[in-house]
Protein backbone atom coordinates (compact mmCIF):
# COMPACT_ATOMS: atom_id res chain seq x y z
CA UNK A 1 0.00 0.00 0.00
CA UNK A 2 1.62 3.30 -1.03
CA UNK A 3 0.84 6.33 1.30
CA UNK A 4 1.23 10.22 0.52
CA UNK A 5 3.13 12.11 3.27
CA UNK A 6 3.32 15.80 3.61
CA UNK A 7 4.89 18.47 5.69
CA UNK A 8 8.37 16.39 5.67
CA UNK A 9 11.43 18.63 6.69
CA UNK A 10 13.11 20.48 4.07
CA UNK A 11 16.52 18.30 4.72
CA UNK A 12 14.93 15.36 5.15
CA UNK A 13 16.19 12.28 2.71
CA UNK A 14 14.76 9.04 1.07
CA UNK A 15 16.75 6.87 4.05
CA UNK A 16 15.26 8.92 7.02
CA UNK A 17 11.76 8.76 5.83
CA UNK A 18 11.62 4.67 5.53
CA UNK A 19 13.57 4.94 8.85
CA UNK A 20 10.71 6.88 10.32
CA UNK A 21 8.14 4.49 8.78
CA UNK A 22 9.74 1.13 9.53
CA UNK A 23 8.78 1.90 13.63
CA UNK A 24 5.59 0.60 11.96
CA UNK A 25 5.88 -2.35 9.62
CA UNK A 26 8.02 -3.26 6.34
CA UNK A 27 8.69 -0.44 4.14
CA UNK A 28 9.26 -1.49 0.87
CA UNK A 29 10.32 1.87 -0.55
CA UNK A 30 10.66 5.80 0.54
CA UNK A 31 10.99 8.68 -1.73
CA UNK A 32 10.84 12.35 -0.98
CA UNK A 33 10.12 14.27 -4.02
CA UNK A 34 12.46 16.79 -5.52
CA UNK A 35 11.52 20.16 -7.46
CA UNK A 36 13.05 19.04 -11.02
CA UNK A 37 14.79 22.40 -11.18
CA UNK A 38 16.23 23.21 -7.97
CA UNK A 39 16.38 19.39 -7.22
CA UNK A 40 15.66 20.96 -2.85
CA UNK A 41 12.87 18.65 -1.61
CA UNK A 42 8.89 20.04 -2.50
CA UNK A 43 8.45 18.76 1.67
CA UNK A 44 6.34 15.69 0.49
CA UNK A 45 7.04 12.17 -0.90
CA UNK A 46 5.76 8.49 -1.01
CA UNK A 47 6.06 5.17 1.40
CA UNK A 48 4.98 1.95 0.28
CA UNK A 49 4.18 -0.72 2.99
CA UNK A 50 4.87 -4.43 2.31
CA UNK A 51 1.27 -4.96 4.07
CA UNK A 52 -1.47 -2.91 3.97
CA UNK A 53 -2.53 -3.52 7.87
CA UNK A 54 0.68 -1.68 8.69
CA UNK A 55 0.32 0.68 6.26
CA UNK A 56 -3.04 1.61 7.89
CA UNK A 57 -0.98 1.54 11.30
CA UNK A 58 1.29 4.38 10.53
CA UNK A 59 -1.28 6.54 9.21
CA UNK A 60 -2.85 6.33 12.72
CA UNK A 61 -0.02 7.02 14.52
CA UNK A 62 1.49 10.01 12.54
CA UNK A 63 -1.24 11.71 10.57
CA UNK A 64 -1.67 14.69 12.23
CA UNK A 65 1.32 14.52 14.67
CA UNK A 66 4.64 16.45 13.74
CA UNK A 67 8.32 16.48 12.96
CA UNK A 68 10.79 18.57 13.69
CA UNK A 69 7.75 21.31 13.88
CA UNK A 70 6.53 20.43 10.34
CA UNK A 71 2.27 19.00 10.58
CA UNK A 72 2.42 15.77 8.92
CA UNK A 73 -0.10 14.81 7.17
CA UNK A 74 0.07 11.29 6.48
CA UNK A 75 -2.99 9.62 3.77
CA UNK A 76 -3.28 6.60 1.30
CA UNK A 77 -2.01 7.77 -2.51
CA UNK A 78 -3.74 7.76 -5.24
CA UNK A 79 -2.51 7.62 -8.66
CA UNK A 80 -2.90 10.80 -10.71
CA UNK A 81 -5.60 10.14 -13.02
CA UNK A 82 -4.77 9.62 -17.17
CA UNK A 83 -5.90 12.16 -19.08
CA UNK A 84 -6.64 11.51 -22.78
CA UNK A 85 -4.43 12.51 -25.39
CA UNK A 86 -5.93 15.43 -27.19
CA UNK A 87 -5.22 16.17 -31.18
Amino acid sequence: MKLFVAGLPADLEDEELKEIFEAYGNVSSAKVILDRETRKSRCFGFVDFITDSDAEVAIKKLNGGSLEGNLLTVKLAHDKPVTPYKK
